[in-house]
């Protein structure tokens, strides 16, 4: 990794400046999308892109999201490295055949003589009041894929650094980002007022480039008490409650599902003898029920209590309830509480 001096920017900045660095480091990265060109994109994370690298390389597509991943798994195909963006997340499953059956099995059809180095960003996740097609965590589909990376970050520092390992990756990777965090992290309490990224340490970004690998959790905080499992805007929520409890719980970003990093969580685990596994995306099937199973194959004569899981709920995320249906303080806090006294 190299460093460089460091600025404050927010998630959106740190995303736009990746992207502008591989673009000028690679003259096979294209960028392409649903107004992402003239417009900057929904949430302005391409904004500038085009006027600094032209309409060949930085161009909006027809809505249609099949075949915004059909023509990036060409490109690949052809050695380009095509980084396309879906608006929202919600809107990604008409691309899922393109992903599933072309582009994640392309290199092993082809036995090594194509590759889809891929990589698909998408905004993703709750609490911003989008309701049921503006706010799904659908993560755990594409980790059940082979041949397909899932990456998701919790900070400025991490969204740049992780999106070049990405679009370096040879590999197709999904790229979520948590749109609540976009512009400052979210401690769950949603009658607060807004922290911007400026107050926090993981808004220090380099300038220029440098990496963060892929496949290697983040120990967001050390401690004894148990082992937070999280990603996304869940680590912020998590410390929050911790920190409001006076809980030395030892937290940790996975930043990658797949791959991931099990011996981090292991050695955690181990240690602490409890374990707390945190997800906004629905409960049956999320991916929380992947870390649980590996935690309890790996430390069962470790655990001094049952695995915890908070997550969101088996129904589409309502609009006018959704800090119900948010895993908030209240519910991690109750996880907590139940591990404490276990």
């Amino acid at each position: 990794m190299t460093e460089a001096t460091g600025r404050r920017l927010n998630m959106i900045e740190a995303i736009n400046e990746a992207l502008h660095v591989m673009m000028e480091r690679d003259p096979d990265v294209v960028v392409f999308g649903e107004d992402v060109g003239y417009f900057g994109g929904v949430f302005r994370a391409t904004a500038g892109l085009q006027k600094a690298f032209g309409k060949h390389r930085v161009f909006d597509t027809p809505i249609n999201e099949c075949g915004i991943i059909g023509a990036a798994v060409g490109m690949g195909a052809y050695g380009l490295r095509p980084v396309p963006e879906i608006q929202f997340a919600d809107y990604i499953y008409p691309g899922l055949d393109q992903l599933i059956s072309e582009a994640a099995r392309l290199r092993y059809r082809s036995a090594g003589e194509f590759i889809a180095p891929i990589t698909v960003r998408s905004p993703f996740g709750g609490g911003i009041f989008g309701g049921q097609t503006h706010s799904q965590s659908p993560e755990a589909l594409f980790t059940h894929v082979a041949g397909l990376k899932t990456v998701i970050p919790c900070t400025p520092y991490d969204a740049k650094g992780l999106l070049i390992s990405a679009i370096e990756d040879d590999d197709p990777v999904i790229f979520f980002e948590p749109k609540r965090i976009y512009n400052g992290p979210f401690s769950g309490y949603y009658d607060k007022p807004v922290e911007p990224w400026a107050r926090h340490e993981g808004s220090e970004v380099p300038e220029g480039y440098y990496t963060v690998p892929l496949g290697k959790a983040r120990i967001v905080q050390e401690g004894e008490a148990m082992s937070v499992i999280a990603y996304g805007t869940m680590i912020h929520v998590a410390q929050a409650v911790c920190r409001e409890k006076g809980i030395d719980a030892e937290i940790i970003d996975l930043r990658t599902l797949v791959p991931l990093d099990i011996e981090t969580v292991e050695k955690s685990v181990k240690k602490t003898g409890k374990c707390l596994i945190i997800h906004e995306a629905t409960r049956t099937g999320g991916f929380g029920g992947e870390l649980s199973a590996l935690v309890q194959e790996r430390c069962f004569y470790h655990l001094e209590a049952p695995i915890e899981r908070v997550t969101g709920f088996d129904t589409p995320y309502p609009h006018s309830l959704e800090w119900a249906y948010f895993p908030g303080p209240v519910r991690i806090g109750e996880a907590v509480d139940r591990l404490m006294k276990a």
